[in-house]
């Protein structure tokens, strides 16, 4: 059990960050709106491995059974490490490839409010909002606790869904 919840799950996660890494030349072409497309498609990719690794347990590891309980045990160990592995990915690329990510993103907020005719008090507040994301962001604990929470949603709906669907009774 450990040894398919380590691999599925370091595959999961080598592959959110090699597909992290390989958008960094492309960063300042994609933009922030296509950019959070992109990344969160690349988050979907690479929990697939979260449906083969409980797949892989329920016909490898117990003979072909699997309630939802053990596979969403299973599935959630596995969106963990793939997420310790987007973390780890993250404050890399963060503080040695893109350390004004603060400012850029905050200067973009500001400007969508901005050019889609965001009256001046709501420029004023993401203006405040903003200042308050680069605080909270300089902070290496929030830092962590917020690109944490970006793929963790993602792999526990892959979780849930994973569980539900290949549970097996019998063999």
């Amino acid at each position: 059990m450990k040894k398919t919840i380590l691999v599925f799950g370091l595959l999961s996660g080598g592959l959110s960050a090699l597909m992290m890494f390989g958008t960094l030349p492309f960063i300042d072409k994609i933009g922030f709106d296509r950019g959070a497309i992109v990344g969160y498609t690349a988050i979907v990719i690479s929990f697939l491995f979260v449906y083969f690794g409980v797949r892989s347990y329920r016909d490898n590891v117990a003979g072909g059974r699997l309630t939802f309980a053990r596979g969403f045990g299973i599935g959630l160990l596995i969106t963990l490490i793939s997420c310790a592995c987007y973390v780890a990915a993250w404050e890399v690329v963060y503080f040695n490839f893109m350390p004004d990510f603060a400012d850029k993103y905050a200067a973009y907020a500001i400007e969508h409010v901005r050019a889609t005719g965001g009256t001046q008090a709501a420029i004023e507040a993401v203006t405040r909002q903003m200042a308050d994301f680069k605080l909270m962001y300089a902070n290496p604990l929030s830092n962590v606790a917020m690109t944490f929470a970006e793929p963790f949603p993602v792999g526990l709906l892959v979780t849930l869904v994973s569980a539900a669907v290949l549970r097996k009774k019998t063999s």
